[in-house]
């Protein structure tokens, strides 16, 4: 067995899965602390790396793409202070961060184990339920359902609507992004059948964030939901099949005159069911933006 003690946290290694645990060091992140202890098995490893610095170093994982619902969640974005997969060692633990690795590499090795993308998660994500409150709103999800509730700070036309929840059955996807600079990040849902691209600020369906030290935390509750949705790789084979199909007969051909005069009628249906409650502001704001991109 192979193991490093840091005050960034300890990493162990027993020959078929690596323990990762965070440290109690002040300078570890809120996201680490949070997620908690990592089991990462050697078949979703795809290599393991040490750099030397002159006063610390760092040991990396690099996993196999579609392996971790964290690492797929946030695309790459989480920096250094809440990256689970980096560990930094001191100078004087050099040797043993060394022999770590080559334990590592030398498992790899032996299992054969292949660096290529899987087509299934190979570790679960983080333990639900969970519930995160940062920029303008709360997230929580319990396995099955996501609830986002919204604070003083969100936009009036988005807290109109009252809290949201959401069916993980009607979730197609899910996105994290910090913020970076002057540029502000979120946390995204795309629900089924209602595509918006508005800015989180007013997508009645996102977590606007500003840059705060609880802004990471969010990055668990996509990784969670992420975690049971369908596996990316198996979602577009399935896309591959759907396209292979031959495409169904054509419909009749109508004129343009015809189907703008149709959606001129179905619009002004809509404005009536709005008008007497049947339509709320969001659901009537969706139907009439699907209907002018067809005019």
């Amino acid at each position: 067995m192979a193991e490093i003690i840091q005050r960034d946290g300890t990493w162990a290694f027993d020959g078929d899965a690596l323990r990762l645990t965070p440290g109690r060091d002040k300078n570890v992140s809120l996201l680490r602390k949070e997620l908690g202890e990592l089991v990462v098995p050697l078949g979703a490893l795809a290599g393991v790396s040490f750099e030397q610095g002159k006063k610390s170093g760092r040991l990396r994982l690099r996993l196999r793409d579609g392996a971790d619902p964290l690492l797929h969640a946030t695309g790459g974005r989480l920096t250094e202070p809440h990256d689970p997969y980096q560990l930094i060692v001191e100078s004087d633990r050099y040797g043993v961060a060394e022999y770590f690795t080559d334990e590592v590499r030398n498992a790899l090795l032996l299992d054969q184990v292949p660096s290529e993308p899987v087509d299934e998660y190979l570790l679960p994500g983080p333990a639900v339920p969970l519930s995160v409150s940062a920029g303008d709103g709360t997230a929580g999800f319990d396995g099955e359902r996501i609830r986002l509730e919204w604070n003083w700070k969100t936009e009036d036309a988005k807290a109109a609507a009252g809290a949201r929840t959401l069916a993980l059955a009607d979730i197609t996807g899910v996105e994290w992004h910090p913020a970076a600079g002057l540029e502000n990040g979120h946390l995204r849902f795309t629900v089924r059948h209602a595509p918006t691209k508005a800015p989180p600020k007013y997508d009645p369906n996102a977590v606007e964030l500003w840059g705060f030290k609880k802004d990471p935390l969010m990055a668990l509750v996509a990784a969670a939901v992420q975690a049971r949705l369908p596996h990316p790789a198996r979602a577009a084979a399935a896309d591959d099949v759907a396209d292979a199909r031959p495409e169904p007969p054509s419909a009749p051909v109508t004129s343009a005159e015809d189907d703008h005069d149709a959606l001129l009628r179905r619009l002004r249906e809509l404005g009536e069911l709005h008008r007497t409650g049947v339509l709320t502001d969001e659901e009537f704001v969706l139907a009439k933006q699907a209907i002018l991109k067809r005019m």
